[in-house]
């Protein structure tokens, strides 16, 4: 299938985000629309769409102009197979004492780590993004400062990458939950390609509502890498479902949004510990008073 980017540039945060939402109505309409701060310290941002048909020139030079943009440059891209690419290009992640890889590198897999084998092509949690590296090495912190986690949830846990990581250092058992049905099949290969069955069930769920979380709280540590908005809103079932002393490792929350995170978790009685930024992205360790 043929794929048509158009990408701009311009000044400003709200601006870029607001040619963005504009783009949404484009027709033929894209199939996707990014905005990212440029990396270069410009200031400026990038604003991008994705189209499986050629887009209209003029509708997007009478939108550049309107919003203070350059000129969009358009581009057909060629056809790619994209899972042999990041096969090739992913390199293995270290996070303290774990190490994630795909089965393409399981040569490198160095004595003495704690390996995760997870497929590139395989849902969210590869361990490259930095809010999956943040969690995973805030789970070594936490180990090496010698918590033990008994009752353990990774709730959004898409590879399920961070049960997986629990699993591996503690005997007890770890569910790992997400709303998407096709990211709970891929957590489930994942814990079998692992050789962690029976230490992970994976269960698809919102939030804590699933008789085998319900009935495993209260829980010593808890995953939520997901985005701001739901960690916020799933802020007060944390503050039931976590025991005294618990911690919650929480991630998917970019660095300008992190205070927000905290205060909401200091409303329910989980205070900060330790905060980390990895690039633009924030990972959070709070415990339970």
């Amino acid at each position: 299938m043929t794929t048509f980017t158009a990408l701009t540039t311009l000044m400003g945060k709200d601006a870029a985000e607001a040619l963005g939402e504009a783009m949404e109505a484009l027709w033929p309409e894209p199939t996707g629309v990014g905005v990212f701060e440029m990396e270069d310290g410009s200031g400026l941002w990038e604003i991008g769409g994705y189209f499986e048909e050629q887009p209209e020139e003029t509708e997007l030079a009478l939108l550049a102009a309107a919003y203070g943009a350059r000129p969009f440059a358009i581009s057909e891209v060629p056809e790619t197979d994209w899972v042999a690419k990041v096969r090739r290009e992913l390199v293995p992640v270290e996070a303290g004492r774990f190490f994630v890889y795909g089965s393409h590198d399981a040569d490198k897999v160095p004595e003495g780590c704690e390996p995760l084998l997870i497929e590139a092509a395989m849902a969210f949690g590869t361990g490259h993004h930095g809010t999956t590296l943040g969690c995973l090495r805030a789970l070594d912190e936490l180990a090496t400062g010698g918590f033990v986690g008994k009752s353990v949830a990774d709730i959004g846990c898409g590879t399920a990458v961070l049960a997986m990581g629990a699993a591996r250092i503690w005997p007890g058992p770890v569910l790992a939950s997400d709303i998407d049905e096709v990211a709970v099949d891929v957590a489930e290969a994942n814990v079998i390609a692992n050789k962690l069955t029976g230490q992970v069930k994976c269960v698809e769920a919102t939030g804590f509502e699933h008789p085998d979380l319900l009935a495993a709280a209260p829980f010593d540590l808890v995953f939520a890498n997901i985005l701001k908005a739901p960690l916020i809103d799933l802020a007060p079932d944390m503050g039931r479902h976590i025991g005294a002393q618990g911690y919650a490792i929480l991630s998917g929350i970019l660095n300008e949004q992190a205070d927000d995170v905290i205060a909401a978790y200091a409303e329910n009685g989980i205070a900060l510990v330790r905060r980390q930024e990895i690039g633009e992205w924030t990972t959070l360790t709070l415990q339970k008073a």
